[in-house]
């Protein structure tokens, strides 16, 4: 009786949650790559719109493939048990799918920083060391 409206309820609060979250990682993850690339702009953006693209192509893909249950849904309590298990699920999932996402961007961060060539001492050299002689 209730499948359709936790079929509806389900999909709407999923979805809404995937746009608003894919829309903060867009914005902000900006910044986060264009240190990860060493500023190079044109990468930076072009690497975070293919994230944005396959963060909502995984996650509606998961959310859809996720959508069928098997069971009948009687009441409203069964409703809210069933919406609330399968969206906490999809948090869970896009969690995991972040955390990952930074670990990746921060390796690459930390390997674009060793190729960088090291950086001049802050105070010019005012004379050698001869060892211990005075």
């Amino acid at each position: 009786m209730y499948i359709l409206h936790t079929y509806l309820l389900y999909l709407t609060i999923s979805v809404a949650i995937t746009i608003w979250v894919a829309q903060t990682l867009h914005k902000n993850g900006r910044t986060f790559l264009l240190d990860a690339f060493q500023g190079n702009e044109a990468l930076a953006d072009s690497v975070n719109h293919l994230l944005v693209v396959g963060f909502y192509l995984l996650n509606l893909g998961w959310i859809i493939w996720t959508l069928r249950t098997h069971g009948d849904v009687e009441t409203g309590r069964a409703l809210m048990e069933l919406v609330s298990d399968k969206v906490g699920f999809v948090l869970i999932v896009l969690g995991v799918m972040h955390f990952g996402n930074i670990f990746v961007f921060s390796r690459m961060r930390r390997r674009g920083l060793d190729r960088l060539p090291s950086a001049p001492p802050p105070i010019p050299p005012t004379g050698y060391f001869a060892g211990g002689q005075r």
